[in-house]
């Protein structure tokens, strides 16, 4: 009987090492696979360029690094102190363009937050209204910010408030789908208490809702502020104000320092708001804040 069990179970430890290596050659093959396609995906762009630029890709590969030395050298012969002085130059518009993101992060999440408790399917036992709130969060998500942002400079002409309301409403979208998802995730018990002693709905979402899912809430919030001002320094690039214009502006004229000194500013000012804001969404929710 033993003998017998030893024998199925080696049978058995057979089929799997034949299943396990069927599937390992699979992956082999689909990874190799993969990689062609890529690389035919590539070297087919490349060849695809080559031909827009009318055989100038090739050619102009090796003076791929010339622009970059250019850029360098022009901030040596700036000088430290020269460097110093252009950091205090665009200081005002690396504010502005943090300032942008502040304003539309800080609206958005109001706004976001009011937008998904009616979006919840869980909160909400209409599904009509349901359904229309998640397409207005679709159709808010569905632009992108400089589109937005070129439009409303068109209208109104050059100004930080197109960049304004072109975050916002992106942002505002976003939010509000990230925040609907977290309310359809948190535990109801609290609600059903509050329903059972005459609360009204606004009062289920206060004192049921809100403190179970604000510290994502913030966390989401903090973590789309990082987002929001790469967005606020690109939209520069359409007029709407910040040091993305100014970069723009420099581009355009080739000043080599101080086109190193405002991607320097803007590396800087992100890198630190990420740092910050992965230090508050630790103390807020602990450590799955972290990033």
């Amino acid at each position: 009987m033993a003998a017998h069990l030893a024998l199925a179970e080696a049978s058995r430890l057979a089929e799997i090492s034949q299943a396990y290596e069927r599937v390992a050659r699979r992956r082999t093959l689909y990874t190799i696979s993969l990689l062609g396609l890529c690389a035919l995906s590539i070297f087919g762009g490349l060849y695809i360029a080559d031909e827009a630029n009318s055989g100038g890709f090739w050619a102009g590969l090796d003076k791929f690094f010339d622009y970059p030395v250019e850029l360098f050298v022009g901030a040596y012969e700036k000088g430290l102190v020269g460097l110093f002085g252009l950091v205090l130059q665009y200081l005002p518009y690396l504010l502005e363009t943090v300032n942008i993101a502040l304003v539309s992060t800080l609206l958005a999440f109001f706004f976001g937050g009011a937008l998904s408790f009616v979006a919840s399917r869980n909160l909400v036992s209409n599904r009509f209204v349901v359904g229309a709130m998640r397409r207005v969060m679709d159709i808010f998500r569905a632009f992108p910010e400089i589109v937005i942002a070129l439009l409303l400079v068109l209208i109104f002409g050059p100004s930080p408030v197109a960049a304004v309301i072109a975050v916002t409403t992106h942002t505002i979208g976003a939010l509000a789908k990230q925040f609907s998802e977290v309310n359809e995730n948190c535990d109801l018990k609290a609600v059903e208490g509050i329903r059972s002693v005459g609360g009204n709905w606004l009062e289920q979402i206060r004192f049921g809702i809100l403190p179970q899912v604000l510290p994502n809430f913030l966390s989401y919030g903090l973590l789309r502020l990082e987002v929001n001002v790469r967005a606020s320094a690109i939209l520069g690039f359409v007029g709407a104000g910040g040091l993305g214009a100014e970069l723009k502006m420099v581009v355009d004229w080739n000043y080599g320092a101080d086109i190193l000194v405002i991607i320097f500013m803007l590396v800087i000012s992100i890198t630190s708001i990420d740092y910050l804001s992965g230090w508050m969404r630790q103390k807020l929710i602990g450590q799955t804040g972290q990033v």
